[in-house]
């Protein structure tokens, strides 16, 4: 339970944070900022500062930011821009500090700046696991069809206690050979005890009891250095994340399958459970991996995303006309039910997993 609300916390952070880049940029550049919102309604409590509404919400799952003019509302009323399209008047603005007044290269600036938050956090997180290392741990990474280790019920992700690199490991399984051993491992936050008779003899490609394993765990680095890794280290995260929402895109409308191994938001929690389990810096880890994400799969260029919308802002800029606003609601409508249908896909996924 603990975990879990640390992992809703940092979740929360790191799309308030992004929404807060939104929010800075927009500021900096003198544009009127409607709300900012940590939370989503119902609203809990608010508070009117300048021309901008600051609000605490009841579903603490990040945040949200309404930038003034962002959807084109005052750009529908030519005669009186205090009168919305309903007829109803609305407080005087500036033409100059509505957001779709804006030159491209401002919106610009401010869509992105929400990816590259997250993008710096991300790096931060990862430079901060290796300014502090990570405890040393043998990790199991796939368990062979019908091997003694399935038999067992070894499974992906459990972590051997008492053993820190494979040799170890490998030198203990070989002692014991055709004989009932024992080996305890960390699962979902638990010790689980498991009996396993290695095999004898053993074929191509196989092992005495089937598994592959992975050692976890890293020395500590000087701030600098940290800090230069992290970033590298955040690009080359940041590459593999793209190839793997590619290949899920590529399965989904090919094959008609969801990718193996990608978790949705139930799944997540799975996964910070079993990462805690190892130690709080693996968690922190965790944190910065799902930020990269929350970058990369923003920066995508589809309907909805961010990368979405700077897309629709260079079309305007080659065009010299904006987007119909029709045309861009049912855009981006169809982007979002998209992205739905895939959030839901991904979770009956992961509840069927947890069956």
């Amino acid at each position: 339970m603990i975990i879990f609300i640390l992992v809703l916390i940092g979740l929360s952070i790191l799309i308030l944070g992004h929404e807060a880049g939104h929010f800075l940029c927009a500021k900096l550049f003198g544009l009127k900022v409607d709300e900012f919102g940590i939370g989503f309604p119902p609203r809990i409590w608010a508070k009117r500062k300048g021309d901008t509404e600051y609000s605490v919400n009841w579903l603490p799952f990040g945040g949200f930011v309404r930038i003034s003019g962002e959807r084109g509302e005052f750009a529908m009323v030519e005669d009186d821009p205090t009168l919305a399209a309903d007829g109803e008047k609305k407080e005087q603005v500036d033409h100059e500090r509505l957001f779709f007044a804006q030159p491209a290269w401002k919106k610009s600036i401010i869509i992105l700046a929400g990816i590259v938050f997250n993008f710096i956090f991300g790096w931060i997180l990862v430079s901060v696991v290796l300014m502090v290392g990570t405890p040393k741990a043998l990790v199991i990474t796939a368990t062979e069809p019908g091997s003694p280790a399935a038999v067992a019920k070894i499974a992906q992700g459990d972590v051997v206690k008492n053993f820190t690199d494979s040799q170890s490991f490998i030198d203990y399984v070989d002692a014991h050979r055709g004989q009932p051993t024992e080996i305890a491992l960390l699962r979902n936050g638990k010790e689980v005890d498991v009996t396993v008779t290695p095999r004898m003899n053993v074929g191509p490609n196989e092992g005495p009891i089937g598994v592959a394993l992975s050692e976890g765990g890293t020395a500590r680095e000087p701030f600098f250095q940290a800090l230069w890794d992290g970033l590298r280290t955040s690009f080359i995260l940041a590459g593999m994340i793209f190839q793997t929402l590619w290949q899920l895109i590529k399965n989904l409308f090919v094959h008609a399958s969801l990718l193996t191994g990608v978790v949705g938001p139930v799944g997540i929690f799975g996964v910070a459970e079993e990462t805690g389990s190892i130690g709080a810096i693996y968690l922190v880890q965790l944190l910065g991996i799902i930020s990269l994400n929350l970058a990369v799969v923003n920066l995508i260029p589809f309907p909805a995303l961010d990368g979405g919308r700077f897309l629709m802002i260079i079309i305007e800029k080659i065009k010299g006309s904006p987007m119909p606003e029709k045309v861009e609601a049912w855009i981006n409508g169809l982007g979002f039910a998209f992205l739905l249908l895939l959030m839901i896909l991904l979770t009956v996924r992961d509840i069927r997993g947890l069956l």
